[in-house]
């Protein structure tokens, strides 16, 4: 049982965790807003270079840099029980995060994976184990226990892209492909009448009597209402970049030979 500390939550057994080599800045501010209300036992940014910026209750963890997406989804299989000294981790993203610790629920804790519900698939092969059961919760941003996190490395779990869809993803890689193997071992996935309150994604039918989730992922819909950090020193970078690329561009323009026997402003003017 997690126990109130003043006005806040206390999660001791959980790690907030976030795992990126973009979008560093939105990310640590999507941390800190999920730290609002609640106490964690851990938390941690794992990324390739450690943020001047980082704040000191935020841990960092080294990991060679994600810079394409299938490096995050390996390593969120493979490497991210190797960051956590929890029982359990709570993901968030830079665009999925808690915004109603009140909210909270000990049941989400009777799990070794839960995020938010998916929507009914449009085909006969989406969000299916590898039984063809339907799998109706999965999704990045999520709480996952840490003998689930290690897992796929001790078990000796293939990476290898999901058929039907010819990508790696790594919530359908445990929550579909491997759920069967991962159920077997005896760990438990929570079924989306108690992911409904967890977490939301899609907008669909079975979690809108739940107007207040846990957290979200991505701004569909009422997620529209929440927080969307950005970086002040990126808009400022473009600004810069759309002052001096016209003047880069006259200047190679200006710099070409003229071979057309016209003048060079008229030309750079048609």
């Amino acid at each position: 049982m997690n126990q109130t500390v003043g006005q806040k939550l206390n999660l001791a057994n959980v790690t907030l965790a976030a795992m990126t080599s973009v979008n560093v800045y939105e990310t640590i501010r999507a941390m800190e807003y999920s730290m609002r209300g609640i106490t964690f036992g851990d938390v941690v940014l794992i990324t390739h270079r450690k943020p001047l910026s980082l704040p000191k209750n935020i841990r960092y963890s080294h990991t060679s840099k994600l810079d394409d997406i299938d490096k995050f989804n390996y390593k969120m299989v493979y490497e991210l029980g190797e960051h956590i000294h929890t029982e359990y981790a709570l993901i968030v993203h830079a665009d999925g995060f808690v915004v109603h610790p009140e909210s909270w629920q000990d049941a989400f804790l009777d799990y070794d994976y839960i995020g938010s519900p998916w929507p009914l698939p449009q085909n006969d092969y989406s969000y299916r184990d590898a039984k063809g059961e339907l799998v109706r919760v999965g999704n990045s941003v999520s709480i996952r226990s840490k003998r689930l996190m290690d897992f796929p490395a001790k078990a000796g779990l293939k990476w290898e892209k999901i058929e039907e869809e010819d990508e790696y993803n790594e919530d359908i890689f445990l929550c579909c492909k491997y759920r069967n193997v991962i159920e077997e071992a005896g760990m438990r996935f929570a079924p989306i009448e108690v992911a409904k309150y967890f977490g939301h994604e899609h907008m669909i039918p079975e979690i809108m009597d739940v107007e207040k989730p846990f957290l979200f992922h991505k701004w569909r819909g009422r997620n529209a209402q929440y927080p969307q950090f950005k970086n002040p020193w990126k808009g400022r970078w473009q600004k810069c970049k759309d002052l001096v690329r016209p003047l880069l561009f006259w200047r190679n323009s200006s710099a070409r030979p003229n071979l057309s026997g016209k003048s060079g402003l008229h030309e750079f003017d048609r």
